[in-house]
């Protein structure tokens, strides 16, 4: 054992660049995992992974992401809309 986490999704190794961070995401988003979406859309919210900060991008993953059962996404939309963080500020969908 060597004490390096692997990947969430499929087990291997980290990836040793951003760029090859968001890609190994990005094709589990297109595979439409839904811990891919909900991941990529916190990494959009903060500008992670050298990602441009985009909110209305990580709603719309998140609102994919939810569409397909997430519960995290859920939550993550239920605080954006408590927040009006990329979306309308709306105590009933909060």
């Amino acid at each position: 054992k060597t004490g390096i986490k692997p990947c969430p999704f499929c087990r291997a190794p980290l990836c040793d660049t951003d760029a090859e961070m968001v890609q190994l995401i990005q094709a589990r988003v297109l595979k439409k995992d839904t811990t891919a979406m909900t991941q990529l859309g916190q990494k959009y919210l903060y500008g992670r992974l050298g990602l441009q900060k985009d909110v209305q991008k990580a709603v719309a993953l998140w609102k994919e992401a939810a569409e397909f059962g997430s519960i995290d996404a859920f939550y993550l939309l239920g605080n954006a809309h408590h927040l009006g963080d990329g979306v309308e500020k709306d105590a009933k969908k909060a």
